[in-house]
């Protein structure tokens, strides 16, 4: 498998997709393939925010050790 060349990222993609579906109905908490759609996002948003977090995380820790040796 190679690798995927995205121009954009997972996450600005599915917040169109998600834009898109919105704008096309009148009832959207019955459609279950934007839930999904939704789900997708929330999930990609969390690992980018605990990424995030952990690298924050790491380079204090990182930063602190030498100063206490």
């Amino acid at each position: 498998m190679a690798k995927k060349t995205a121009s954009e990222s997972d996450e600005t993609r599915l917040k169109k997709k998600v834009a898109a579906k919105l704008a096309d109905h009148k009832n959207p908490k019955e459609d279950e393939a934007l839930r999904s759609l939704q789900k997708r996002l929330r999930r990609t948003q969390r690992k980018r925010r605990a990424l995030a977090l952990r690298k924050k995380n790491s380079a204090s820790k990182k930063t602190a050790a030498p100063a206490a040796k």
